[in-house]
């Protein structure tokens, strides 16, 4: 004879809790010495700026100092920054990127 137990067990919902990745932003910096046509170039190229905004952007880190690029997660964002920082020194310029937590 096969014993029948009753299962009255409470299955409780599990909740998946995924967090949200921090996020980081990548900044060019200005220097004296790469030229406009570059820091375009870069925009274009590394970070898939339209002409008219990576102009835009040139402009604001040649005046203001640095510019935003982009906001990606930390793992993007550091690829990108050692990106910049690679095909710069392969082509003689400068010019640095740098990353920081998006507040």
């Amino acid at each position: 004879m096969v014993d029948q137990q009753s299962d009255s067990s409470v299955i409780e919902k599990q909740q998946d809790k995924t967090a949200t990745p921090k996020q980081y932003r990548v900044y060019l910096i200005n220097d004296d010495y790469t030229t406009m046509e570059f820091v375009v170039a870069v925009l274009e190229n590394i970070f898939q700026k339209s002409p008219a905004e990576a102009f835009r952007l040139m402009m604001q880190v040649h005046t203001q100092g640095r510019a935003v690029c982009g906001i990606y997660t930390f793992e993007i964002a550091e690829t990108k920054v050692t990106t910049v920082r690679t095909q710069a020194a392969k082509e003689g310029f400068p010019l640095q990127a740098d990353l920081e937590e998006d507040q």
